[in-house]
């Protein structure tokens, strides 16, 4: 995945999306968690110093590692979010799993039959945890 400095925010979130759909990234304008930017907004305009270049982005990464790579490269601050149900959850307690294994929780509780038991479940932080 390529990230550059004139490429929207929604195209960074289709495409992060596209291959986790359990999970979306937002992207905020300082190191705390507001104000949100929206989609429209280009990655320049979310950093501090404009700069060019590419994460690759893998399954096997942990959350932090990427929210950490984007923070080191760009710098750009970024949350990654799993789906519970019909909420979306901040993965902050569970950053240490790859974002395969937040995109595969995400889809089993999400698919689950009793939904109030599934995301009671959500909470569990050692499930999936190696």
């Amino acid at each position: 995945m390529r990230i550059s400095s004139k490429l929207p925010i929604s195209d960074v979130q289709k495409t992060f999306s596209s291959t986790f759909p359990f999970l979306k990234i937002e992207f905020f304008k300082s190191n705390g968690m507001r104000p949100l930017l929206p989609g429209d907004h280009n990655i320049a305009e979310a950093q501090k110093k404009i700069t060019e270049g590419s994460i690759e982005i893998v399954g096997e990464m942990k959350v932090r590692e990427l929210e950490q790579a984007l923070d080191k490269l760009f710098p750009l601050h970024a949350q990654v979010f799993r789906r519970s149900g019909n909420i979306w959850l901040e993965t902050t307690m569970t950053d240490d799993w790859t974002l395969a294994q937040q995109n595969e929780h995400g889809r089993e509780i999400s698919a689950s039959d009793n939904k109030k038991d599934a995301i009671k479940d959500d909470y569990d932080l050692s499930r999936d945890n190696d």
